[in-house]
């Protein structure tokens, strides 16, 4: 996926990167909606999950949806987050989550999106996204839409 935004160097993003809980579920549930749309973006995008599973309910609400599940130890899942991003290739990655530790993945992505959702979002977490968007919904709308991305982030 080719986003080119006026100002900047034109994006190649291979790469989606999201949180689970709080991003894409509420108390462990998938958000309404988030199925259908992760499998229409895994056909220009690999979609990954990064998760400490805190309710132990990602393999089965990613059930049927086309990505890779990454379950990480629940110490500095910061640091984890980051360096999965790092390995896929920064450049390459857009990035969603809404948590403290969610903070190193969005800086490290070529684009961060936060959400503020039921669970809330980390308050710093909001200075060093991109993108700010109040649903997990719209966020993966953004996607779909590349204009809609474009016209947030240009100059």
């Amino acid at each position: 996926m080719k986003i080119e935004i006026p100002g900047h160097e034109p994006i190649e993003l291979k790469h989606l990167v999201l949180d689970f809980n709080g991003t894409l579920a509420v108390d462990g549930a998938l958000i309404d909606g988030v199925h259908s749309l992760l499998n229409i973006l895994s056909a220009e995008l690999h979609v990954h999950v990064i998760t400490a599973d805190t309710f132990g309910s990602v393999d089965c609400a990613m059930e049927g949806i086309s990505c890779q599940v990454y379950v990480i130890n629940p110490f500095d899942q910061d640091k984890q987050k980051e360096l999965y991003v790092n390995q896929l290739g920064r450049n390459h990655v857009i990035a969603i989550g809404n948590g403290r530790n969610d903070m190193l993945m969005l800086q490290a992505a070529v684009i961060g999106i936060a959400l503020i959702q039921k669970e809330g979002a980390y308050a710093s977490l909001i200075s060093v996204a991109d993108v700010l968007c109040s649903s997990i919904v719209d966020a993966l709308e953004l996607l779909l839409n590349p204009l809609r991305l474009k016209a947030t982030l240009r100059n």
